[in-house]
């Protein structure tokens, strides 16, 4: 336990340029007593003493605005900044090294059975009101952008944005952007082709006519005359 809590004050030594000392982070951030106090509760849930489990995660709830199920899992090094309004739910998992802004969901859709929450590798980073739903993996080192809506899986090293979220970066390498105005329309293509063969086929067909009146000696179909040739 010591240890974990060492861990999780250098994390935010490391990633908060206003923290000071581990004094102040160790009194006064209230993303590191929530996760101080999901420790235990994990631990008593897992012992299935459920009750003072979620007693102690409602306590954690109402100190600090943070609702981590106690069923979570949560890595060493874990940093929840700001933190108010942040919801873990009881199947997620947070590994190690991850960073949490305020009002990120880990959350399901409501349409799973089992693992319903999602799954955060190493040295993930969420922004701010970003929500993550559903039984998936986001990989290691992925960045979820402020807002994002994210219902499939991240590869690592990638960057995710929008809603819902699609990768636009990936290994440090920007991904072509997709036009989703100008896309061409292949009904449209088909009936042009489909135009083409047509009047293609209306040449050749007149042309054949012509050769076949030329033969009877009637008039071609520019209002000239042949002579007879039979």
């Amino acid at each position: 336990m010591l240890n974990r809590l060492r861990a999780d004050i250098r994390a935010v030594r490391e990633r908060d340029p206003a923290a000071r000392n581990s004094a102040e982070i160790l009194l006064l951030y209230s993303g590191l007593h929530a996760v101080m106090l999901h420790r235990p509760a994990y631990f008593l849930y897992r012992h299935r003493f459920f009750f003072l489990a979620r007693l102690i995660s409602q306590i954690a709830r109402f100190l600090t605005g943070i609702e981590i199920h106690p069923g979570a899992k949560i890595g060493q090094g874990v940093f929840i900044d700001h933190g108010s309004g942040i919801v873990i739910g009881e199947t997620a998992e947070v590994g190690d090294g991850c960073t949490l802004y305020q009002g990120v969901t880990l959350g399901g859709t409501g349409k799973d059975h089992g693992k319903r929450h999602p799954t955060l590798g190493k040295n993930v980073l969420v922004g701010s009101g970003a929500k993550i739903l559903g039984p998936f993996t986001v990989g290691d080192n992925a960045k979820i952008a402020a807002g994002a809506v994210v219902l499939e899986s991240i590869p690592p090293d990638s960057t995710a944005v929008g809603v819902p979220a699609h990768v636009v970066r990936r290994n440090g390498e920007k991904i072509p952007k997709m036009d989703q105005v100008h896309i061409p329309d292949p009904v449209s293509q088909e009936l042009c082709r489909l135009a083409l063969r047509l009047e293609r086929a209306e040449k050749k067909i007149a042309a054949q006519q012509k050769e076949l009146d030329a033969l009877r000696g009637r008039p071609d179909q520019s209002g000239g005359s042949q002579d007879e040739t039979v």
